[in-house]
């Protein structure tokens, strides 16, 4: 009784919440035990970052190919995604810039006992780049979850195949997608079961191994990144959502719990699979989810960019460089386009600031305080990331056109989309019907046309409840 009570009174949000509180205590006051458990919270993320292969490439297939051949149409929903990445991070970039100058989160350090951490000498080029795009297997894709750009990569060129080949051949391999896609969903249901558990067993971990006493030394710039991320929010975010005409209530339950989630693990993976299937729930059409999502998660980090342009300056700042406006213009323009495509990287965040750094004759020193502190910092610019793909998701879905089309509305109604559209077409014929008999009826036969039209209707949605059950929960 018990059990049934709190599944009918709760959901996953609050026990997501309810375990990052209490990992937040574990790991205040048993760090060693914290620290001994964070096996259980890197079992969550390797079970999530089994499910992003299949899932972004059936899902992405099903959409493309299986809405006729229009290629225009990819193409324009990739330019859109572009251009509306590269807005969005752009005022990131900013507000990031912004803030850094007035807070001044670097001044009061000082560079004595600093030494510039280990860095990597891997650097990032557009070779680098075009080499994480196209992949060298396809297999080897599908087993790389840091891959996400070049499983897009695969399901477009495999979509564009399918669109040319026989129907025969088109029919056999959209319906293995379309059911590969309804099962993996079904798949994070049910990894979503011990979501409370792996990302209490994180946050505690993390908790426990570099303490809280880490964020009072250096308070002032995790203060300033937190505080500079809520501002985006408020000032960016939140006016594209009103502007677009977003039902706001129904986006804020729809991102909730991937914020939650992104933000306890610190890794947008963990995230991907709850954001695709919610917005898919909100109202976006699968095929622009697909493709929006995977793609945002390389070119539309909003809180990395925000983040790399606040540590450039922050680091200015404890050397007592002064950058004039000209010179933090060319670093932010360094920043906008080294920081696009580079999630497939490791460490690569802290590789574009590097270099970044380097370019501007920035000492790496400061590094070593930002890296004390990094792995709270990670939590906020991650969940900010994955909060900044879900609106490009439904921005672009209002965009086309598309968003809370016929299909969802059928998908809301338990029909599918051609019962939707009988449905429609017999009311409009039954209201002109009952119009016209209004006229030529007498008061005495109303009473039999009503229950002769509910009748016909009950007939129609035992009908209609048949049709929708024979043919099974397909997501597209």
């Amino acid at each position: 009784m018990g059990f049934r009570l709190l599944r009918k009174y709760t959901n996953l949000t609050v026990w997501i919440i309810i375990s990052m509180i209490v990992g937040i205590i574990v790991g205040k006051f048993a760090p060693e035990f914290s620290i001994a458990i964070k096996p259980m919270g890197e079992v969550f993320i390797r079970m999530i970052q089994t499910i992003v292969g299949p899932l972004i490439f059936s899902t992405l297939v099903v959409g493309i190919a299986g809405h006729g051949d229009d290629l225009l149409r990819v193409g324009r929903l990739a330019l859109k995604s572009l251009v509306y990445f590269e807005v969005v991070t752009t005022f990131a970039l900013i507000i990031g810039l912004l803030s850094v100058n007035i807070a001044k989160p670097g001044d009061g350090f000082s560079m004595a006992g600093l030494a510039p951490p280990a860095t990597v000498n891997k650097t990032i080029t557009w070779v680098t780049e075009m080499e994480s795009i196209v992949p060298i297997s396809f297999f080897a894709v599908m087993a790389d979850p840091k891959a996400v750009l070049a499983v897009v990569f695969c399901a477009v060129m495999f979509s564009v195949a399918i669109m040319r080949a026989d129907p025969q051949s088109k029919k056999v391999m959209l319906d293995f997608n379309a059911s590969l896609s309804a099962i993996m969903f079904k798949v994070v249901e049910l990894v979503m079961n011990y979501a409370p558990i792996g990302i209490g067993c994180a946050i505690a971990a993390t908790v426990g191994q570099f303490g809280l006493e880490a964020l009072v030394a250096a308070g002032k710039l995790v203060g300033t990144l937190y505080a500079t991320l809520i501002i985006f929010v408020i000032l960016i975010l939140l006016p594209i959502v009103l502007i677009c005409r977003l039902p706001l209530k129904d986006f804020a339950k729809a991102v909730g719990q991937p914020f939650l989630m992104a933000f306890a693990t610190a890794s947008s993976e963990s995230a991907l699979p709850k954001a695709m299937e919610n917005m898919v729930e909100f109202g976006c059409p699968p095929e622009i989810v697909a493709f929006v999502i995977p793609t945002g998660y390389s070119f539309n980090l909003d809180g990395s960019t925000l983040y790399l342009a606040l540590a450039a300056i922050f680091c200015a700042q404890v050397a007592q460089v002064e950058k004039s406006i000209g010179e933090q213009i060319v670093i932010m323009i360094t920043l906008m386009l080294s920081s696009k495509g580079v999630a497939a990287v490791p460490r690569a965040s802290f590789i574009v600031l590097t270099s970044t750094l380097a370019n501007a004759n920035i000492p790496l020193a400061p590094l070593s305080l930002i890296m004390g502190v990094d792995a709270f910092m990670d939590m906020a610019r991650t969940s900010i990331n994955v909060l900044g793909n879900m609106t490009a998701c439904a921005v672009i879905s209002r965009w086309e056109g598309e968003f809370r089309n016929d299909a969802w509305r059928a998908r809301q109604a338990g029909q599918t989309l051609d019962t939707l559209a009988m449905d429609v077409v017999e009311s409009e014929e039954y209201g002109a019907a009952r119009q016209h008999n209004n006229h030529h009826t007498a008061p005495g036969d109303l009473h039999a046309e009503k229950a002769s039209i509910r009748s016909v209707h009950s007939f129609s949605g035992s009908n209609t409840q048949q049709r929708h059950q024979s043919s099974g929960d397909h997501i597209v």
